[in-house]
């Protein structure tokens, strides 16, 4: 046994074992874990420093997940825009395959609460089912792995799986979803990432959501994929009393790309039933980005999207910076608050016209002039 796999078999999965750990409500704690279940691994519970810390909100069970009316099953539609069980087919050119139900631990706040940590949901003929459709569907061209975490499968399933879609022509990449490096990074071993070497180009896309959460585990982790020359991205989801807060994000992207990982993707949270207490707003988020954009280098700002309910998938949003756009001109605001003016080229000037030399202080007073903007 190695030594992930032993971590992975001491977790936390009964609340009577959590109760070694923490004084937790016996009977308002099971009545949650009842339906969507628990597990804690050694490494990840030890990251708790406080009782109803930033880690304790991720992954101790809370009865809020059971008496809160809102959200939704399966937010995103993913049932209704599979073809097979277990895979989504949302976009033209590339599905979403998931090939585990299991996690280094169950995150309170997960989209897919309606599957994760019930066994048996996947299996070996719903991947293999998963691999025909994307073999007869030629438009497909990029393959996201997901689960449940792919990294939880053991290294000869997860060839099997890298292996059976490598061979399909039509296959370019391939892209796997992990917490691994956050939650279990013992996991991330010599072998895995000679295993992981073998089918590029593979990229993987990891989930860190808070600065406590990088650790010097989770650095080496990260680093052995970079080494492999596996490109990663993080995926943040914004929580409520967890990061919902411009210098909590600034630390954590920053510190991301220490670790030689580029923030990719900030999401809002999803409209999923057991997790409404999570939810933050959306002018929240934008003023996150606001306050990200040239205050930080830009490889640590990410897209902030909503993944719509409905099936409508990611739509980005960004900060309002354009105050006004015509055919002559567009004007916009920039991080600091100032407006500037920027020429249209357009079929109105002439091209034999000599060009106006304009300065940028000139700009900058008419646009202020007409849009009455304060310095």
């Amino acid at each position: 046994m190695e030594e992930w796999q032993d971590i992975l078999s001491r977790s936390i999965t009964r609340v009577s074992e959590l109760k070694t750990y923490f004084d937790v409500d016996t009977q308002k704690t099971r009545r949650v874990v009842n339906k969507y279940p628990m597990r804690i691994n050694p490494y990840f519970i030890d990251l708790i420093q406080n009782r109803g810390d930033v880690i304790w909100k991720q992954c101790i069970p809370d009865i809020a997940e059971i008496e809160d009316p809102f959200g939704m099953k399966d937010p995103l539609s993913e049932e209704v825009d599979s073809p097979v069980v277990n895979l989504t087919h949302r976009y033209p050119d590339r599905v979403l395959l998931l090939v585990t139900d299991q996690c280094a631990i169950y995150c309170r706040f997960c989209t897919r609460k309606r599957k994760v940590g019930h066994k048996f949901v996947v299996t070996d003929d719903t991947i293999r089912a998963g691999i025909e459709y994307i073999r007869k569907t030629k438009k497909v061209r990029d393959v996201v792995l997901s689960g449940g975490d792919p990294l939880l499968l053991t290294d000869k399933k997860l060839e099997w799986i890298l292996k059976s879609l490598k061979e399909i022509r039509h296959i370019d990449i391939i892209r796997i979803g992990t917490r691994i490096p956050c939650t279990l990074p013992q996991r991330v071993t010599k072998r895995l990432t000679k295993l992981l070497k073998k089918y590029h180009p593979l990229y993987i896309n990891t989930h860190f959501n808070h600065p406590n959460e990088l650790t010097k585990e989770a650095q080496i982790a990260c680093e052995k994929f970079a080494d492999a020359g596996i490109p990663l991205g993080n995926q943040t989801v914004l929580l409520r009393g967890i990061n919902d807060d411009p210098d909590i994000i600034k630390d954590l992207f920053r510190k991301l790309l220490t670790f030689r990982v580029k923030p990719y993707y900030l999401f809002q949270s999803d409209f999923v039933r057991g997790a409404n207490h999570f939810r933050t707003t959306i002018q929240e988020g934008l003023e996150i980005m606001r306050k990200l954009q040239g205050y930080i280098s830009g490889l640590a700002v990410p897209h902030f999207a909503v993944d719509m309910p409905g099936g409508g998938g990611k739509i980005p949003l960004l900060p309002n910076y354009i105050v006004k756009i015509n055919n002559r001109e567009i004007i916009m605001r920039n991080y600091k608050g100032r407006i500037y003016r920027y020429p249209q080229i357009t079929e109105l000037t002439p091209v034999s016209e000599e060009p106006v030399t304009v300065t940028q202080q000139e700009l900058f007073t008419e646009v202020e002039t007409t849009v009455g903007a304060k310095k």
